[in-house]
Formats: C-alpha cells, sequence, structure tokens
C-alpha cells in the first residue's frame, strides 16, 4: 500500500497582478516593473506622439460585425515610455514581459510584449484616444488591437495598464 506524498509543494502559482491604483475618470494608471509609473490622460495620450488610424472589424459575441475607426498612439510607444525594467538589447530578456489591460468595465486583456515589439510580432496595437471621430477623453482610452478577429481584447475605458516579467519558475521543468 502506498502512502500520500506528504512534502511540502513549491507555491508554483503565478502570483496575482496588483490592482491598478485609483484613478481620475478619463485617466490610467500605467506601472509594475517600470522605472516611470504614470498616470496618463487621454489629452496625454494626444499630445505625446503620433496618432495612428487603425480602420477595424471584428466579430462581437451578442451583436455581429462591428465596425470602428480608431486613431491613438501605438501601445508600445506609450509603455516604452515608462521605461519597462528589462534590458532593451536583451531580445530574450523583453520577450518575458507581459501587459495586463483593465477597464472600467471590469474588463482585462493580456498581451506579450513580444506581440507589439518591432523585433518580434510588430503588432500596431494602439490605445486609442478616438473612436468614429469622437474623443475618448472623458471615457477614457481604448485597448485596440487591429489583428484580432474578436473583440475580446478591446478594452474600453482603460484604467491600468501593468507591465511585469512572467513569472514561471517552477511551473516548466528546468531546461525547456
Amino acid at each position: 500500500m502506498s502512502r500520500p506524498n506528504t512534502a511540502p509543494r513549491p507555491n508554483t502559482a503565478p502570483r496575482p497582478t496588483p490592482a491598478a491604483p485609483p484613478v481620475p475618470a478619463g485617466s490610467f494608471a500605467l506601472w509594475g516593473d517600470v522605472a516611470r509609473p504614470v498616470t496618463l490622460a487621454v489629452a496625454d495620450l494626444r499630445r505625446g506622439g503620433e496618432q495612428h488610424r487603425a480602420e477595424v472589424v471584428f466579430d462581437c459575441a451578442t451583436d455581429g460585425p462591428r465596425r470602428h475607426t480608431f486613431a491613438g498612439p501605438l501601445l508600445r510607444e506609450v509603455v516604452a515610455a515608462a521605461r519597462p525594467r528589462f534590458d532593451p538589447a536583451r531580445r530574450k530578456e523583453r520577450s518575458r514581459f507581459l501587459l495586463a489591460v483593465s477597464g472600467g468595465d471590469g474588463h482585462h486583456a493580456l498581451l506579450s510584449w513580444a506581440e507589439i515589439d518591432a523585433d518580434f510580432g510588430d503588432a500596431p496595437v494602439l490605445l486609442a484616444t478616438r473612436m468614429d471621430d469622437r474623443d475618448l477623453d472623458g471615457d477614457g482610452p481604448q485597448l485596440v488591437v487591429p489583428s484580432d478577429r474578436c473583440g475580446a481584447r478591446y478594452v474600453s475605458a482603460v484604467t491600468g495598464i501593468w507591465i511585469g516579467p512572467a513569472r514561471l519558475a517552477g511551473v516548466l521543468p528546468s531546461g525547456t
């Protein structure tokens, strides 16, 4: 008869992402493993960099196809300004980082740094400041992932973007 293994197991569960700091309406917090955490408003995004335009069609599970035109800066440029704590010259180090985006309506999305990095996926993910020629100042920015066929990662009224490394220690066997 075998005895159950009673040896303590190492904690291999990923650590939860901390909650976003409180922000004023129409603003979001950018924090995590960054040198310069910051709170930004839609107006800051409009002033801070080039506004890219994306015409998208995505399938909404409840309403069918949705067509919209968005404008705003690239997510990678906004997040890079906060100076994530990785060595930009080390590709493998950059590829470990994740971005967790939270919306005011409770929706969340997760992206990898590699998806948006010009050396990897180079996806033109936006933090939209305008939707269908309407400013989003009062609502807050919208995460726009033009390559997605469904709208699940389109997060409205973004309230927080956390950036940090994936913590998989103990989950994967060593050498993989």
